[in-house]
This record gives C-alpha cells, structure tokens and sequence, in this order.
C-alpha cells in the first residue's frame, strides 16, 4: 500500500456518506444525524485499521467530532434543521463529554494506580520469586509457572507491563538455551500469550473488558465476582492448553534450568501500604455483595490511598497509560452516539437475523471480532463492535435460551482478547517478537489454534453459566 493512500481513505470516505442523500441509505427512516454518526463511525474504524494518527487521537477526534456535530452545544451551523423530522435528537453535549470520566475509565485508573504502586516497590517481581520456586528446574514446569504467575498479574496490571516485566526476568534463563534450543521460541512465546489470555480474568484485566461492562448494566449487571466466577475458569482451561500446544509445538531440549531472581520484600512504611491496599482492593473487589460498594468505587481507593501517603507522586503520574484511558473513552463515545441516536437499533431491525440459527449469530460475531482482533487493536476492536452487539442482543429473541445479550457480549469480549497470532495483534506479542526469540510464523502456529479453540470454549462456558443461572 503506498503510504498517502492510509492518509486519504479515512478522510474521503466519511466525507462522502456525508454528501450522500438520506435516501441512498439501505435503512429506512434514517436521519441527518445519524447519518453523522455513520461517517464519524466510519472515520474511527478506518482510522483504527490503517492508523494514520495514533489510535488514542482517534478516540479524542471520535468525541471532538461528536460535540461539533452532533450535540446541543455543537456549531449552530450543523443545527439549522433542528426539529424537523428528518433531522433527528441531538445529543447532550455533557454526556459526550462525561465519557472523559466515565465510571470504566475510573476503574481502569485504579488499576493503573495499583500496578504502579507494585512495580515501584517491587511487590510484582517478589511475587515471581517467591511463587514460582515451586516449579523446579524442568523448562516444561518452569514455563508453567512464568505462565501462571504472568497470567495472574494480566488480570490486574497491564498486560503490556506484565510481559515487559516478565520478559525481562526471563532474559538470562533464555541464554541458557542453545542457539538452535526450540526452547527459546517456547519460552519468549508463553509470556505474552499468559498475558493475553490472563487478562480475561477480570474486569480490569484488558480494555475489552471494560468496554464490556459499559453494556453489562440493570438485568443484565455483572459484578467484579461474578465476571471472575466464569473469568477464571476460562483462563485456567486455556493456560493449560496452551502450555500443552506451545511445549508440543516447541519442546525444549535443554533438560534443567536455573531461574535466579534476586531480593526481597521491602519492609518499609509506603511498602507495607501497598501491600495492605493491594490486598484490600482485590479482597473488597471480589466481596461486593457483602460491602454494597462497586468495582468502580473500589478502584478510587488504591487512588486515594496512594496518592494521600505519595506512594504515587505527580512524576508517577505522568507514567500513567493515558492514551488507554483516552481510548477507552473514545469508545465509550462512540457507543454513547450509536445508542443515544438510534443508529444501532435501526442496523440491527434492518436486518433478519431472526431468520438465522442464533449460534450461527453468536459464533459468526465471534469469529468476526477474533479476525478483527488479529489486525487492529482489540481495543478498538470492542469499541467499534461492542454497542453494535449489545443492539443485537436485545433485539433477537432467539437469543433468550442462549442467555441474550449477555452471552453474545461476553463471547465477544473474550474474542477480542484472543486475536494474538501475529506481532501486531498486541503489544505483549510485539514485545516478544522484539526479542528475536519467536517469529511470525511461530507466533501464528499457536495463535490460530488458541483464537478458534478460545472462542468454542467461550461460547460453551457461557452457556453453562447461563443454564445454572449465574449469569444472564
């Protein structure tokens, strides 16, 4: 692709559904809102696949436009026809802007605020040394081990700090390999695959996740617990598959390694905090039932806490993953107008998908987000297909028996954390690629298998849950 082509693509094709007449449109009733909406929904996606700017800009442009365009307060200009039929709702511009400090981007700030703290005073790296002295010397058990500690800190770090943290814990043992050692691939290979995967376990474990919960409101609430009541399980199962597929695949010959972690637990006041407050905020995540607080405020405490005391100062703030808050946010936005405006709903009647098998819907959906994901970011990918599900969901009555809209969004959700087979699916797979220990055509051979197993077991796990009635 030549590369002005990146630059052109996104800016023309929105213009052009602007300029087009409403009734060029398939969907019958659509209005010059709406209509807005298509082409900034348009501008998002196209700019998110081909990435001519940064995607967290995009997420700022996404809410900018919206305001100019589409809300009350926006340029008189583009508000001429209000009240007209064919005009359609504005949107309240504080809403648009409220996405800014939506309650998921205050539960994704906690997290940050936590995985922080634990780096800062080492509570993750002593956490490794001390849980994975279990696991002997075989490189089979020892990988087991990098895995599960890797896929227990995704669930509450980031999980591009998690496999930057345990890909450098792990740089000294891949020396110990031999040059032509399948070991190295397997090893450098298990870290961001862990991460991925691990990452699914809560709420706060990945920004699809969060998007998620956007949609998981009223009947259809889904508390810190009880995601990881089907969260966990879901990891387990496929931590040990892959650690059976990535040690078939890449057995390592070398028979015994040391693993040398040098330290020890900080015993200082501020050390001690963080681990009472780490401690606490799982513990109070995981009880919400009993407290009657949500994960939302929960997450506020680790913020206060740390800041109160300057376990995190304003220097660490400026380490903080903005540009994942600012595209969350985008998200959320974009959602916010699909909903608010009708868009969604309108797509989703336009179509007969009462007409179709609903696990031919349910798997068609997922397979999609998983292709999706394996290009793009899988933030993106759930901000871009996320509202469009939850529109589905509700409307399909075939769905009912299969647990609805919230068996649809969370298949989803899990899909878009198990796009992983190639460098640019996510940036723990670009981190491992970096190394030079694992290529493309390695990452892809275990990628592929765990994306499409992933999304079958998914679809299973749900739906148990659903018959049991925990969730849905």
């Amino acid at each position: 692709m030549r590369p002005y082509i990146k630059y052109i693509i996104p800016i023309v094709i929105p213009l052009l559904v602007l300029l087009m007449p409403l009734s060029a449109f398939p969907f019958d009733g659509i209005t010059i809102i709406q209509q807005r909406v298509i082409a900034i929904f348009l501008l998002a996606a196209l700019c998110w696949v081909f990435e001519p700017i940064p995607i967290y800009a995009t997420s700022v442009v996404i809410i900018v436009l919206e305001l100019l365009l589409l809300s009350n307060k926006g340029i008189i200009f583009f508000r001429l026809d209000e009240g007209e039929a064919h005009f359609g709702e504005l949107l309240q511009y504080n809403e648009i802007m409220a996405t800014f400090a939506s309650p998921i981007i205050m539960l994704f700030l906690g997290g940050f605020f936590l995985a922080m703290a634990a780096t800062k005073y080492r509570l993750d790296v002593n956490l490794a040394r001390v849980l994975l002295k279990p696991f002997g010397h075989r490189p089979k058990y020892v990988m087991l081990g990098l895995m599960l500690i890797t896929a227990i800190f995704s669930m509450f770090m980031s999980n591009t700090a998690t496999t930057a943290m345990m890909l450098s814990i792990l740089t000294p043992v891949i020396a110990v390999f031999g040059p032509k050692d399948p070991g190295r691939i397997a090893f450098a290979l298990c870290i961001p695959v862990a991460a991925n995967i691990g990452g699914i376990g809560t709420p706060i474990g990945t920004p699809p996740n969060a998007i998620a919960l956007k949609y998981l409101v009223g009947d259809n609430l889904i508390t810190f617990g009880e995601w990881m009541a089907f969260g966990v399980p879901f990891v387990v199962v496929m931590m040990a598959l892959a650690w059976f597929l990535i040690d078939f695949l890449y057995k390592a010959e070398q028979q015994k390694i040391e693993l040398t972690i040098k330290g020890s637990f900080l015993k200082t006041p501020k050390a001690i905090v963080v681990y009472i407050t780490f401690g606490l905020t799982i513990l109070l995540w995981l009880m919400g039932s009993l407290h009657g607080m949500n994960s939302y405020t929960v997450a506020l405490i680790p913020v206060a806490i740390f800041s109160l005391t300057g376990i995190i100062n304003k220097e660490d703030l400026k380490k903080i993953s903005w540009d994942v808050l600012w595209l969350v946010s985008g998200g959320i936005a974009l959602g916010l107008a699909l909903d608010k405006t009708g868009l969604a709903k309108l797509v989703v009647h336009s179509i007969p998908f009462d007409q179709y098998s609903p696990y031919v819907v349910l798997l068609g959906a997922a397979f999609l987000c998983l292709l999706m994901a394996n290009f793009m970011s899988h933030t993106a990918t759930a901000n871009l297909l996320m509202p469009i599900m939850a529109a589905l969901g509700a409307s399909m009555t075939s769905l009912a028996p299969l647990g609805g809209e919230v068996t649809l969004i969370l298949v989803v959700t899990f899909a878009a954390s198990l796009g992983m087979s190639l460098p640019i699916s996510t940036p723990p797979n670009a981190l491992a690629h970096a190394t030079g220990h694992v290529q493309s055509n390695e990452m892809a051979k275990a990628g592929v298998v765990l994306g499409i197993v992933g999304v079958l077991l998914s679809f299973v796990l749900v739906w148990i849950l659903h018959t049991v009635g925990h969730i849905g």
